[in-house]
This record gives C-alpha cells, sequence and structure tokens, in this order.
C-alpha cells in the first residue's frame, strides 16, 4: 500500500480519498448554502437595528458557529443512519457504508466540529453559550426520529429553525419574536423540501420499516404536504418582512422566492420524480442564495454601513 498527495492508493492501484477530504463528503459540507443565508439575514437585520454597521468578527463567528454545528449534525446523522443507508441501494455509496470513512474518525470529525461550535457560542455571549446544547440536541433526536415517528421531517425542521435565532442572538444577545418567524420560515421550507427528498425512498424505506411521511400516506400525500409548507413559508417570510420594515429589494427577493417556490412545484409532480434532484439541490440553494442577497441590498439602502 503506497500514500499519495490525495489519500491512499490500494494494492490494485484505485486510490482513497484523504481522510479529511471524505470526511467533507461525508457531511456534504457545500449544503451549508442552505441554512447559512438565513443566519446572515437575522445577523445583519440585528446589526441594522442595534446600531447600524456590520460588524465582521461577530459575522464570522456566526458562520464557524452555524457549519460546525451542521457539521456535528451531518456525521452524527450519518453514523446513525449508517445501516439503515447499506440497505438502501440510493446510500449504498455513503463513506460509512464503503468504508471511506470509519465510524471512529467519523465520530472525531463529529466531535472538533462540536467544540468549534461551542467555543464559537462562547465567543459569541452568555446567552449562545448558554443555549447551544438545546440547539444540539435536535440535530441527535432527528436521524432517530425516522425510528418512531411517521413525521421525522418535523424535527428537521426544528433544528434548522434554530438557525436565525442564533443568529440574531448572537448580534444582541438578547431574545427576537422576528427572528422566531424568520427562524419557523426557514424550518418550515427545509421541512417541506425533504418531503420532497424522502419521496424517492419510499419503496427502501417500507422495505426496511423506516418511517416517513410518503412512506406512511403515500407520494401524492407527500408532495402536497410540501406544497402547503412552502405556501406557509412564503406567508411567513411576508410576516418577517412586514414586522422588520423591510424595503422594496427584500420584496423583490420575496417574489423571486415565491416564484422559485412555484417552479420547484411543477418540475416535482406525484408522477414524476425525475427531476428531484434539480429541484432539492439547485432550487433550494437559490432560494436561499437570491433571497440573502436581496435582504442584504435592502438593508444596505436603507443604512447599514460596512
Amino acid at each position: 500500500m503506497m500514500t499519495t498527495a490525495d489519500g491512499i492508493v490500494e494494492p490494485g492501484g484505485a486510490a482513497r480519498p484523504g481522510r479529511v477530504k471524505a470526511f467533507l463528503r461525508l457531511v456534504m459540507i457545500e449544503h451549508s448554502v442552505f441554512a447559512l443565508p438565513f443566519a446572515y439575514i437575522a445577523a445583519l437585520t440585528a446589526m441594522y437595528e442595534r446600531d447600524g454597521s456590520i460588524h465582521w468578527g461577530r459575522l464570522l463567528l456566526v458562520t464557524v458557529a452555524m457549519v460546525g454545528l451542521r457539521t456535528f449534525a451531518m456525521a452524527a446523522n450519518r453514523i446513525i443512519d449508517r445501516e439503515i443507508d447499506a440497505r438502501n441501494p440510493r446510500t449504498a455509496h455513503r463513506e460509512l457504508v464503503t468504508g471511506a470513512v470509519s465510524v471512529r474518525h467519523a465520530w472525531t470529525g463529529a466531535l472538533i466540529a462540536l467544540a468549534v461550535f461551542l467555543g464559537a457560542a462562547a465567543l459569541l455571549n452568555p446567552l449562545c453559550l448558554a443555549l447551544a446544547p438545546v440547539a444540539v440536541i435536535p440535530m441527535v433526536v432527528y436521524p432517530y426520529g425516522k425510528r418512531f415517528t411517521d413525521f421525522p421531517q418535523a424535527i428537521l425542521g426544528l433544528a434548522q429553525a434554530m438557525g436565525p435565532v442564533g443568529g440574531w442572538l448572537a448580534v444582541t444577545g438578547t431574545w427576537s419574536w422576528d427572528a422566531v418567524v424568520l427562524g419557523l420560515a426557514v424550518g418550515i421550507w427545509i421541512g417541506g423540501f425533504d418531503l420532497i427528498y424522502a419521496c424517492q425512498d419510499v419503496d427502501s424505506d417500507r422495505g426496511t420499516g423506516v418511517r416517513s411521511v410518503p412512506a406512511r400516506f403515500g407520494v401524492p400525500a407527500a408532495v402536497r404536504a410540501a406544497r402547503g409548507c412552502h405556501a406557509v413559508t412564503t406567508a411567513l417570510f411576508v410576516w418577517y418582512a412586514l414586522l422588520t420594515d423591510a424595503g422594496a429589494f427584500f420584496w423583490l427577493g420575496l417574489l423571486i422566492v415565491a416564484g422559485a417556490f412555484v417552479y420547484e412545484h411543477t418540475i416535482v409532480r406525484p408522477t414524476d420524480l425525475s427531476r428531484l434532484n434539480r429541484a432539492f439541490f439547485s432550487v433550494n440553494g437559490f432560494i436561499g442564495i437570491a433571497l440573502f442577497v436581496c435582504a442584504l441590498l435592502d438593508l444596505l439602502t436603507r443604512g447599514l454601513t460596512v
């Protein structure tokens, strides 16, 4: 066996990726794009309301905390679900199943990410540190949820809803119901598109006893529920805009988001899931980035200074 700059070469000549690269693939680090923009929106809005200036050090700590917590959550999810993943043809290639990442190394990465999250929370303010364990709990409960409830997406939504709340707390150190509204919007949005994503695993889930809305109620019901979730999400975004006296750019962002939701539910139908990955990855990534850009422009035009 030989080593290379990229990893380990097996006797047959096939290269195994380095442990760090494999771990980052395991936790799909690039998918932080789904949650980070909304934590930024909350943090920047709080900065605007507090003193009208962007505090770059605090924004960096928000980034570190969010990525650390999400990395821990994804690693824990993959570890807990590794036996389920091995029985599902779609997920049988995941790194813990194939052996590209060992359980020990996955736990090492997860605990490092958790320490990074807690360290960033401690540097932000005492309230963030005190509430940090509250943010961790649903991250660990979620993968077990599919074993005892037909609605694990609700647990996932609760976990994701904490991002904007945490972003606001990081800046002010005080509770904000405005941030809660934004958090609920994000949680219901992500829970809704996870309903769609779970539709591709219906046969496998029913065969292995994994519980979910599509497995229990069928694909058509799950798609309809996702549409309802995204309608509620849109309404909550509107409510947040009203609560924060948002300007024209933010409202433009909401129009873009509403259009993206319509497009998403046009290309994904109960009888046609062939474009599900486009809806899940491309459209939902676009939604987060588009609304963040519009929210930032709105705050800058209203007086937020760099």
